[in-house]
């Protein structure tokens, strides 16, 4: 691996560089691979592997496993994350009071990692938008969302200046810029050939102008984190340096602990930030910085005009049929039923109102004369009712039923029902007296051969 000579150079005097140890750890091509588990579905998964210092459910692989072939990653119970990103965790417990109701947003979310760390760590009555300006990307994070089984997001499809209008709406926004990437070199050989000064100075004025944009959305005393993925101290501490000059903030510290092998950094106008070098981590390169805001409203003034369309009691009766309704409440868009958090149904109106919104609450399923057809959304989800019809599979007819083959297996039941691996649900399947129909999603299906 040829390291861009430009980068080395640039990195010479910044805290914690050592060009020997960096280049060895490049071109030892060592891969790390690592996981986080959803603690909203307790699965089996066997972890002989190492915990992540930061990340409470974050763990160490000793291999990379095929997760394509593995019906558990499918039914949403882990997630494959770099773990350098999860250091993100330490940042909210130590400066975000979690356990209150708070409102997050996920400025840069796809595809998804940081947004299923969020939603993992916040109240069940706070709310998370998840947005990506991307439409392809923004697809993907729905899909992640979807698998996490979150009730309480918001997926949005905006440019950051889109939410300037919501002014002091958020308590934290999190903002995992997008940058010249030459943190993933290990893991992407092309980011090195597609890596220049020039990108470098690009990435910089845009990080600057995606803070700038969505800075009028921060609550006074709200927290922005940002971080890069980038060794660039044109993307890290020049940035915490221009936060400085801009706005009113102040610069959090964080507590870390010398065995994690983080760098602490100061900047030219003293802010700190935090480093991770590949030689001293185990992960890839990333940056992170906290700034409290210090001016603006503590709660902006937000309404909505109309409220969605509500599921009819007539239609009740078929969405009970499948769903909890305990703390929800149903809307209809056209056909289609969604289940929101009823203590952010006023939230969700407004959002709808003021954003792109591709996805919110759980989709539950589809209005068809007398009866719901339930959504691939809901089995995913932790809202569906206990004691639905299941059907568990075995490894390989768990792997054909993901591979949207058809299934010749001996069920109990007749008619729609959840097929589970190990207990967890990966999909519907409605069972005829002649054949299983498969509704495992098109677009989610593996396509390749086992």
């Amino acid at each position: 691996m040829q390291l861009p000579l430009q980068l080395l150079d640039s990195l010479k005097d910044i805290k914690g560089f050592d060009k020997e140890a960096f280049e060895k750890v490049h071109s030892s091509g060592k891969q790390i691979t690592s996981i986080r588990i959803n603690p909203a579905k307790q699965s089996k998964i066997q972890l002989q592997n190492s915990n992540i210092s930061w990340a409470e459910t974050g763990y160490y692989l000793e291999a990379r496993p095929s997760f394509t072939f593995d019906p558990l990653f499918h039914a949403g119970t882990y997630y494959v994350q770099e773990a350098s990103s999860m250091f993100l965790e330490q940042a909210l417990k130590q400066t975000v009071e979690l356990a209150k109701p708070i409102k997050v947003l996920d400025l840069c979310a796809a595809p998804g990692g940081k947004s299923t760390h969020i939603q993992s760590l916040i109240s069940k009555d706070s709310l998370l938008v998840s947005n990506e300006v991307i439409r392809s990307r923004a697809n993907v994070l729905k899909d992640n969302i979807i698998k996490w089984g979150c009730e309480n997001v918001v997926v949005t499809n905006n440019d950051p200046k889109d939410f300037s209008k919501l002014e002091n709406y958020f308590d934290v926004i999190v903002i995992d810029a997008p940058c010249s990437g030459s943190g993933l070199f290990r893991r992407d050989a092309e980011a090195i050939e597609e890596w220049s000064e020039n990108n470098v100075q690009l990435c910089s004025q845009r990080q600057q102008r995606i803070v700038a944009d969505v800075w009028p959305a921060l609550k006074e005393n709200g927290m922005l984190i940002y971080s890069t993925c980038s060794y660039s101290k044109q993307e890290d501490e020049e940035i915490m340096d221009w936060v400085g000059q801009e706005f009113e903030v102040k610069n959090e510290k964080l507590e870390i602990s010398r065995d994690w092998g983080i760098i602490e950094t100061l900047s030219a106008d003293g802010n700190t930030g935090y480093r991770f070098w590949p030689d001293k981590v185990k992960g890839e390169g990333f940056f992170l910085a906290c700034f409290q805001k210090l001016d603006g409203e503590s709660e902006g003034e937000f309404r909505y005009r109309k409220k969605p369309e509500s599921v009819s009691k007539k239609e009740m009766e078929f969405v009970e049929r499948w769903v909890k309704t305990d703390n929800k409440e149903f809307i209809k868009h056209e056909n289609t039923v969604y289940a929101w958090p009823s203590a952010l149904v006023r939230d969700f109106t407004f959002l709808l109102e003021q954003l792109r919104v591709i996805y919110s609450g759980v989709l539950c399923g589809e209005l068809m004369r007398d009866k719901m057809v339930p959504d691939h959304a809901l089995a995913m989800s932790n809202v569906a009712l206990p004691g639905i019809n299941a059907t568990e599979l075995n490894l390989e007819e768990a792997v054909k039923y993901l591979q949207r083959k058809d299934l010749a297996i001996e069920t109990k039941n007749k008619g729609w029902q959840l097929f589970t691996f190990q207990q967890h649900p990966l999909g519907w399947a409605n069972v005829l007296p002649n054949r299983i129909n498969n509704y495992y999603p098109k677009e989610s299906r593996i396509l390749k051969e086992s």
